[in-house]
């Protein structure tokens, strides 16, 4: 190409450059503590520092990485920071990364088994490794009806999930009875699934969003579901779809999995497991149990991008009768036919998600789960989970906060007690706490609402994160929380 600029491909070219951006990243790595936390730009900031128009001649990658230092990043919310502990994680690791690099440079499409017979070969195997380390049934393996698939997000695989079951459903009853169909979930569940109803064309008034509070810890009543149902077939409707939650967004709530299961069971509904946070931790053998009863669900689903060292994306599906979900997804143009394919020996992921289009993903997790191992993915997750009963026992010992929901896994809710003449219950206090402690760039953590209460969250679980920065993010909690209630009662 003219001007100096870079080749679309080439060896030696790509060496010197991977190398300079190498180098970029883990400095980037060393230096990621001195970042505030949260992004503390301002909407638009961008527009003023950029050109309106791209570039007519090539740039030197220098002046690319210079911009990147001084433009990009300050608009970034460091998410690998060992202070981030807001949300839920998003791991990367050295693995992980490895892994997305060599996917980006062989940068295949692997929608049927033709295209890259490694790519689909690789991702039976991998789920197949995962899902016996989390001990899930037989039938969820590639050896029998069922087997595992990487969705990019949770949102994607309650989706497919969804429509699966919507069809099935539907060829028993009558291709007229959508209207009919209904689908329960608890008010904990992710809103996901109420996107999935809304492009699967559930009706809203079919959705029934069942109350939890308090009292089961805010999971699932199966006493609460059985009603619900039989409410709804006593007029006529159709129940088809359950979706239970191990590890809830607001406070890892666990729903329990085995009652749910057989009410599912006995009214022929699909029944649906997000894990997508918790899932993880079902690797240790002392939370399996969390899992207990996923053996009656017909599809499972957790995130190796949230929580065991897997870059962004890679959403983990398993489903017991792969067949439900071809059905409702499976296309077959003249330009896809192949021998292969024709002749029913390979699967084509093609059918089992919503894009034509994959990338190789199996190769991250196949070279995390290959770098790092079992144990030491066990350690990890330990690790976390220790930290967070750590901060648990220091919020605890402080009498100004309280810690609202039994901590689980590595997330603790926890709040600061309002002065006894506040009107809210402290809703506006904890607000104003969480958006002076965020602005401080120090910490950065994020908030739920349960029962009415404004509540914050602090999840551990960057892969940089060590007990000093539990404890310095405490202090900041103190201090801000002590000029707050000063500035409250003054």
């Amino acid at each position: 190409m003219e001007n100096g600029g870079l080749k679309p491909m080439d060896a030696e070219q790509l060496r010197e450059n991977a190398h300079r951006m190498v180098d970029f990243i883990a400095d980037y790595y060393k230096t990621i503590e001195n970042f505030p936390v949260l992004s503390q730009v301002q909407p638009g900031y961008l527009r003023e520092l950029v050109p309106d128009s791209a570039p007519n001649h090539p740039e030197s990658l220098q002046n690319v990485l210079d911009d990147i230092q001084a433009k990009i990043l300050p608009g970034v919310t460091h998410w690998q920071s060992p202070n981030y502990f807001a949300y839920y994680p998003s791991n990367s690791s050295v693995a992980g990364f490895l892994g997305e690099m060599l996917s980006g440079a062989l940068n295949i499409v692997g929608f049927s088994w033709i295209t890259s017979p490694a790519a689909t070969e690789l991702e039976m195997i991998v789920l197949d490794w995962l899902g016996k380390m989390l001990k899930l049934p037989e039938d969820f393996l590639s050896t029998g009806q069922g087997g595992g698939v990487i969705q990019g997000t949770a949102s994607e695989a309650v989706l497919v999930v969804l429509l699966a079951a919507r069809d099935k459903a539907l060829r028993r009853v009558g291709k007229n009875a959508l209207e009919k169909l209904v689908v329960y979930a608890s008010d904990q569940t992710h809103s996901a699934l109420q996107k999935a109803c809304q492009i699967g064309g559930i009706h809203p008034e079919n959705c029934r969003v069942l109350k939890t509070d308090s009292s089961t810890n805010y999971s699932l009543s199966p006493g609460l579901l059985a009603e619900a149902i039989s409410r709804d077939l006593a007029i006529g409707l159709i129940p088809f779809f359950l979706c239970a939650t191990v590890g809830t967004t607001s406070s890892t709530a666990v729903d329990p999995l085995l009652e749910l299961g057989k009410i599912a069971k006995s009214n022929g509904m699909w029944f649906h497991v997000d894990a997508a946070y918790a899932g993880s931790a079902c690797i240790c053998p002392e939370y399996r149990q969390y899992i207990d009863g996923v053996e009656e669900a017909d599809s499972f689903n957790m995130n190796a991008h949230k929580w065991l060292l897997t870059n962004f994306d890679c959403s983990a599906l398993w489903i017991k009768d792969r067949n439900a979900l071809i059905q409702s997804l499976s296309t077959n143009p003249e330009f896809l036919k192949n021998k292969a394919s024709q002749a029913n020996l390979v699967v084509d992921y093609k059918d089992w998600q919503i894009p034509l289009g994959r990338r190789f993903r199996s190769l991250k997790l196949w070279m995390v789960l290959r770098l790092y191992g079992l144990e030491n993915l066990q350690c990890y997750i330990r690790n976390h989970i220790q930290l967070a009963r750590h901060f648990e026992g220091l919020v605890a010992q402080d009498p100004r906060f309280e810690v609202v929901t039994p901590r689980i896994f590595a997330l603790v809710c926890f709040r600061l007690l309002p002065p006894h003449n506040d009107e809210d219950g402290g809703y506006k206090l904890n607000h104003d706490l969480l958006d002076i402690v965020n602005s401080t760039g120090k910490i950065f953590i994020s908030h739920t609402v349960l029962s009415g209460t404004y509540i914050l969250r602090f999840a551990v679980g960057a892969p940089l994160t060590e007990e000093r920065h539990v404890n310095a993010a405490w202090k900041v909690l103190q201090d801000e929380a002590s000029a707050l209630l000063e500035k409250v009662s003054g």
